[in-house]
């Protein structure tokens, strides 16, 4: 349920992994940043709120830990779904390139 509700917010930022101007990791601090500041509206908002802490300083460097052991594993697995979805795009992009398309 809640790595269902992230995975539809990254694929509306895909572009932005291809082009390198952001990283899964990053787009999943802003996801975790958007459903903690909003008013719960659903259970995974809820949820969210209660088992991720998300700290940033003012360079933009963030900290993403859980509240509890649950929170833990959601994290994890937040974590490990964003860098594998990251993986995944970038091995749909290199697909459609030749050995040629990197020469300079």
């Amino acid at each position: 349920m809640i790595l269902r509700e992230f995975a539809a917010y990254i694929q509306t930022r895909q572009d932005e992994i291809k082009t390198g101007s952001a990283t899964a990791v990053k787009i999943l601090c802003d996801w975790i940043r958007l459903v903690i500041t909003k008013n719960p509206k659903g259970h995974v908002d809820k949820i969210v709120q209660t088992e991720i802490f998300l700290a940033e300083n003012s360079c933009g460097d963030f900290f993403i830990t859980a509240k509890s052991e649950s929170g833990r594993v959601l994290v994890k697995a937040l974590y490990n779904f964003a860098l594998s979805y990251e993986q995944y795009i970038m091995q749909k992009w290199l697909d459609d390139k030749n050995p040629n398309d990197f020469q300079k």
